[in-house]
């Protein structure tokens, strides 16, 4: 299950999975753009669900339609908000801006995660949570975004924790050429930031892998797989 998936890392993880022949379940916001991603796949079917993954009857769709499918076995919480644009400062963040912020990016996984631990748990799954380098740096005007993935990020470490079947993993993606991203920079061109799909072998690596449960930053694991990589060159050489 991919949550964000009509656009940007998540659109681009889901097409990696499905072509590596997993059986998808994703959601997004707009129906229209999720529906043009999901025919987009290969393999399939990929059930589309649009919704709001902080509406807690669109959670349970979720979660019902992956029990008809045989179960999760892999989670990926990769839906997000910025909540305004342009980003105001902390102190300047309404009320209800900032709720919102905390539901789509903290409370929406967490819940998400607690309806699918009994499929997880069958399957001994994957939890994979979209963080952020703003949830360990300080960046003027991205307080509300960065604590909400701060908090993402010490869940992930309790439910590791609580969870030892489980791999449950926080990664940060770095940098990407992302409407998101776009907004938090409104009138600026971003075009020097690399495509969301730079960072899907990433993703791939700890969906597949056996990697520890941890918080990981993807431009490690890919310098990991170009290690990799050579030392496999040198030694057939």
């Amino acid at each position: 299950m991919v949550t964000g998936a009509s656009q940007g890392l998540g659109r681009a993880l889901a097409h990696e999975l499905a072509s590596r022949g997993w059986s998808l379940v994703l959601d997004a916001r707009h129906e229209r753009a999720l529906h043009e991603a999901v025919r987009s796949l290969p393999g399939g079917p990929h059930p589309g669900i649009a919704g709001d993954v902080a509406d807690p009857a669109h959670r349970r769709d979720l979660v019902d339609v992956a029990a008809e499918l045989g179960g999760v076995t892999a989670l990926v919480n990769n839906a997000s908000t910025l909540g305004t644009s342009p980003l105001p400062a902390l102190a300047d963040l309404d009320t209800a801006t900032y709720l919102r912020i905390l539901q789509v990016n903290l409370i929406a996984p967490v819940a998400l995660t607690a309806a699918l631990l009994p499929q997880l748990r069958v399957h001994e799954g994957v939890v994979l949570n979209l963080s952020s380098d703003a949830s360990v740096e300080a960046y003027e005007t991205w307080g509300g975004y960065g604590s909400s993935k701060a908090g993402l990020d010490h869940a992930t470490r309790v439910l590791a924790a609580e969870e030892p079947a489980l791999r449950v993993y926080a990664v940060d993606p770095g940098d990407m050429r992302t409407q998101l991203h776009q907004d938090a920079f409104p009138g600026e061109d971003i075009s020097d930031r690399p495509e969301p799909d730079v960072a899907v072998p990433a993703l791939i690596q700890l969906l597949e892998g056996r990697l520890p449960s941890g918080r990981y930053r993807a431009s490690e694991l890919l310098a990991g797989l170009h290690d990799l990589r050579d030392d496999v060159m040198e030694a057939s050489a």
